[in-house]
């Protein structure tokens, strides 16, 4: 094999790879097979009576997030509009940039 063959084989793996590694949270909700701390942030929201806020985060100082990473301090850019922090309800709409919904 040439090498010119062999780099796009390489290449086309690793793409390979990274587009089912991203993948993986969404099809693990959808199976059924939700993550502890997604149960824990959900049993959380009810009892304390918290809201998602989305955009306002910290980098690796989230709860959880909509389908880019698997769950609680996985951001990797700050006001992430995908991902969200658990606040009491009613105080999202009091910050700048945050949202009830992801964007």
């Amino acid at each position: 094999m040439n090498r010119r063959a062999f780099a796009t084989s390489v290449l086309s793996t690793a793409v390979g790879l990274a587009l089912t590694m991203q993948a993986l949270p969404a099809h693990a909700q959808e199976s059924g097979d939700v993550p502890q701390v997604v149960k824990d942030n959900m049993a959380r929201m009810e009892a304390q009576n918290l809201e998602k806020c989305y955009g306002i985060n910290a980098v690796a100082k989230n709860d959880c997030a909509e389908g880019t990473h698997s769950c609680a301090g996985q951001s990797t850019q700050a006001r992430d509009p995908q991902s969200f922090v658990l606040l009491p309800a009613g105080t999202c709409s009091k910050i700048e940039g945050g949202k009830t919904s992801a964007s």
